[in-house]
């Protein structure tokens, strides 16, 4: 028994001494924590300023139909066509497809491995074999039947670490599913508030130049009158080719936008034909507010860093597997069934043949290979690291100068509704002045361009307006939850300690492409901004 004991132990230290040396090899990154990245005075006050009411209105803000707050049943309808049909999102979809499958590969790795095999070869037996005659020095058939079973023991958990590294892909890929989603919305939202814009610039322009055409009736008037000249008539004909100009662009522009947002959809620019004119609505007062956990709420609702947080999590797991394989594998495998020489008793009881014993692989002389297996898994993770890295970084400053922008548009347009009112005046002014022969016909001319900028401006920012609040719903994730409930807290890194637990996945996007979810009625009707 100690003669047993002994030769065990011996064995053991022989494995052992047997391992390829892994000293040296380390990562180097370091996870930023999001809570210590300084959110800055804007989001704090603005997550302050509106937080609370968000979050008693709406348990998850935003909602992950957030296009709805805009009250467009076209849009709706658009947006609803477009993650069904859209291309990118099956790419997307695909790849997490694909991932599963992989994940599948890598369990099977993991389980007994059962084959059967056959063989028939006909050969030249040698004399001086264990073939005894008539068969030795001469041809004969030798044939084998047998179901050959082998199991890995996997004693460092080189596959189990494989396993759990190609789930967690799986779920990366599953994240990445969902911000295909948000940015194919994103973009879709921001072609339709563009085709609302020029619409908008279109009317004003048409209006301009029913202005000057009447103007031009006066002044032809008052030239048969003998109180104006041909100069006058020639100055007020040369403003109307321009505004001709304009409004064929802003039809060329409604027709491109018309043409983007059907293959956005995934149709033809036939489907963009049947687009009419958009009618969006948005409560300028609240919709720049923030839910009030920041930045742990920004980071479990954007699918980028959760898609980052899990690659880290897989680059961890194949820096374990990379480490184990430096160990010996150990295998057990066995055999069942029929050999012989010739076909007279292939399947007879005396051709059967059974076995099982281990089988040892000891990474003797694969030390370099291995430890360049290891560099690179180390390498791997160091830049999952850096990436998840720059996307929290991006995210706060996604989510800031989303908060800059709106701040400085709800002050332009304060000044703007301020100096739109005076140009007003001082348009009706002039042409009661012009119509009354008191004011002079360029006074009217520049107090109606004046007029023509102050209203541009007041359209361009009611988009800006519409564009920011979809730039805010990107930058927040777009109501997007991880499927698994506990990754909006692992996304942070005060909470890496915790593990994945699932043993599968699937594509977070066909909970996406199901939901319905009505958009909440605004009683607020005075605060509200049309862009129509």
């Amino acid at each position: 028994m100690k003669t047993l004991l002994y030769a065990c132990l011996a064995c053991s230290a022989l494995l052992l001494g047997a391992c390829a040396d892994m000293g040296g090899i380390h990562t180097q990154a370091t996870q930023i924590d999001a809570n210590d990245l300084r959110p800055g005075k804007l989001v704090e006050q603005a997550a302050t300023a509106g937080g609370a009411e968000k979050n008693a209105l709406a348990p998850q803000w935003p909602q992950i139909n957030w296009w709805q707050i805009y009250h467009d049943r076209q849009l709706n309808t658009l947006m609803t066509t477009a993650l069904r049909d859209s291309p990118d999102l099956g790419v997307a979809q695909a790849r997490v497809r694909q991932a599963e499958f992989y994940a599948g590969k890598a369990e099977a790795a993991t389980e007994l491995e059962i084959t059967a095999k056959t063989s028939m070869t006909r050969q030249l037996f040698s004399e001086h074999d264990f073939i005894p005659p008539p068969e030795a020095g001469n041809y004969a058939w030798y044939n084998r039947a047998a179901v050959e079973a082998s199991y890995d023991l996997d004693l460092w958990g080189k596959k189990r670490k494989a396993l759990e590294a190609a789930i967690d892909i799986t779920h990366a890929a599953a994240a990445e599913a969902e911000m295909a989603r948000l940015a194919l919305e994103h973009n879709i939202v921001r072609a339709y508030v563009q085709m609302s814009l020029q619409y908008a610039l279109k009317d004003i322009a048409q209006e301009t130049l029913a202005h000057r055409e009447k103007a031009l009736q006066v002044m032809h008037q008052r030239q048969s009158a003998g109180l104006a000249t041909e100069m006058d008539v020639t100055q007020l004909e040369a403003a109307l080719p321009p505004l001709h100009i304009q409004i064929e662009r802003y039809d060329e522009a409604i027709e491109i936008l018309r043409n983007q947002l059907a293959a956005l959809s995934g149709q033809g620019p036939g489907a963009g034909d049947k687009l009419t004119r958009p009618i969006l609505v948005l409560n300028s007062a609240t919709w720049w507010q923030l839910p009030t956990k920041l930045p742990a709420h920004l980071i479990g609702r954007r699918p980028d860093v959760v898609a980052r947080r899990w690659s880290v999590q897989a680059a961890g797991k194949n820096i374990e597997a990379a480490k184990a394989s430096f160990y010996p594998d150990i295998n057990l495998m066995g055999f069942i069934g029929f050999q012989s020489v010739g076909f007279s008793k292939f399947l007879s009881n005396e051709s059967a043949i059974n076995g099982v014993g281990p089988a040892i692989s000891l990474p003797i002389f694969d030390g370099a290979a291995l430890r360049s297996n290891l560099g690179v898994q180390t390498a791997a993770y160091d830049i999952a690291v850096e990436q998840y890295n720059r996307t929290i970084v991006h995210a706060m400053e996604s989510v800031a100068n989303t908060l800059v922008a709106a701040k400085s548009l709800q002050k332009q347009k304060i000044l703007n509704d301020s100096a739109l009112n005076t140009a007003s005046r001082a348009r009706s002014l002039a042409s009661q002045g012009f119509h009354a022969g008191m004011t002079d016909f360029l006074v009217l001319l520049n107090s109606e361009i004046t007029l023509l900028t102050q209203r541009q401006q007041q359209a361009q920012l009611a988009a800006a307006m519409l564009e920011s609040h979809a730039t805010l719903m990107l930058a927040l994730g777009g109501g997007y939850m991880p499927e698994d409930p506990d990754m909006a807290d692992r996304a942070n890194p005060s909470h890496t300690q915790n593990q994945p637990s699932q043993n599968h996945a699937t594509p977070a996007t066909n909970s996406i492409l199901n939901s319905s979810v009505k958009p909440t009625s605004n009683s607020n009707h005075d605060e509200e901004r049309r862009l129509q």
